[in-house]
């Protein structure tokens, strides 16, 4: 792994010592408290295991106040013992009493998983590291640890207290999730080979943006291709008539400015960009495939890109050597309207080196049982997103300034 400007792993001895490490078990949970999606879980095991030789205790969410998916970690421990192949101990407590005898009590290659972190108020204040070191969560925990690890790269882009609260009181660094994460997202941005591409697409339009412009003002990238909401947004930009249904879903969700935006963009980057030649519309669940022109006489909604699109884009992406994929192509999750999302997958999968930046595109990866063809995909979706968009993660700069 390249020389990074933070620690890892490598650069402690965790023999015997207490090591408590910060992971993202944030998972989609059915109303009876099932886990249904268990990537963020598996993807921690690795860390976990290359600390056997340590006492490892887990701090992590679920959800947050007011959210029926509010609750506690219990169902996370299960399936991480499953994953892990030994029992996880669930103490059912943060920071009280009770958790520090158990902590206190662990012998070596014991795990334990601490309570919903955002159980305890000032979890998710954000605030400066120095307020943070004040709270009693900081103040009871720490003297328990040798070593903090941040393995939550998907949870670092907020300032809140168990990601910077015991960075400055105890040796700090990054987990193997951690690393991976920021050391795969560099080699996208501008160290993978070129040509390079992103492929934006999904709801997210402003952060989308945000990408387009940091990626191409720095020449990181040399083609972006738009698809979903951001590709609509982006034809409406060029002169296209989307249709007044796309036009008002555009309105409903609050992105009409940005079409100004992508507009600028445009007229600064146009050759470098790359928008949809047809789209596939939702005509009361029957897929219909029109050319971009062809969109001011319809009021059907754009659910998908069409199948002209589908193979420019593919080619592409094929003869890339870095692609970096950010959201859906379309409604993904009806099979009608799967197939752009799909296509530039298999397309992606082909591509020397290639990166899926979280969320929906991540989950459809995994559908597809193709992870293996991609060299990283991140648990991440607005930590990821930021990244890539150039911003500084608190949870990443923090690491680096303790170093």
């Amino acid at each position: 792994m390249a020389n990074r400007d933070f620690l890892t792993i490598d650069d402690f001895d965790t023999e015997d010592k207490t090591v408590l490490v910060r992971v993202d078990l944030n998972s989609p949970m059915d109303p009876e408290g099932n886990i249904l999606d268990d990537m963020r879980i598996r993807s921690h095991v690795a860390t976990v295991k290359e600390l056997k030789n340590a006492k490892v205790v887990l701090l992590a969410h679920q959800s947050r106040p007011g959210k029926n998916d509010f609750t506690t970690m219990s169902p996370h421990a299960s399936k991480m013992s499953k994953y892990l192949g030994q029992d996880i101990k669930y103490i059912d407590d943060i920071f009280g009493t009770y958790a520090r005898q158990k902590i206190s009590s662990m012998e070596k290659g014991d795990v334990a998983l601490l309570e919903n972190v955002r159980f305890y108020s000032e979890e998710s204040l954000e605030r400066p590291v120095s307020e943070h070191e004040k709270t009693h969560l900081v103040r009871k925990l720490a003297p328990l640890f040798d070593i903090y690890l941040n393995d939550a790269f998907s949870v670092s882009h907020r300032s809140h207290l168990s990601i910077m609260g015991f960075t400055n009181v105890l040796p700090s660094g990054a987990g193997r999730i951690m690393e991976k994460e920021v050391t795969s997202l560099d080699l996208g941005k501008s160290g993978g080979g070129r040509p390079s591409i992103f492929v934006l697409g999904g709801a997210k339009v402003d952060d989308s943006m945000k990408v387009i412009e940091h990626v191409l003002s720095n020449n990181d990238v040399d083609r972006v291709l738009v698809t979903g909401l951001v590709g609509n947004v982006m034809l409406a930009a060029s002169g296209v008539d989307i249709g007044e249904e796309n036009m008002r879903f555009i309105e409903k969700q609050g992105y009409t400015d940005q079409i100004d935006r992508a507009k600028t963009l445009l007229d600064k980057f146009n050759d470098k960009i790359g928008v949809p030649q047809d789209l596939a519309l939702n005509d009361n669940g029957k897929r219909i495939e029109v050319g971009v022109n062809e969109l001011a006489t319809t009021n059907h909604p754009v659910n998908d890109i069409g199948l002209e699109t589908i193979v420019s884009y593919s080619k592409e992406i094929e003869n890339a050597k870095t692609v970096v994929l950010n959201g859906p192509a379309g409604v993904s999750e009806n099979e009608e309207f799967a197939l752009g999302t799909r296509e530039i997958i298999k397309a992606a999968a082909k591509a020397s080196y290639s990166i899926v930046g979280g969320g929906h595109i991540s989950a459809e990866v995994l559908n597809m049982g193709v992870e293996d063809s991609f060299y990283h995909l991140s648990t991440a979706g607005g930590a990821c997103i930021d990244y890539l968009a150039g911003e500084k993660l608190p949870g990443v700069e923090i690491l680096k300034e303790v170093k």
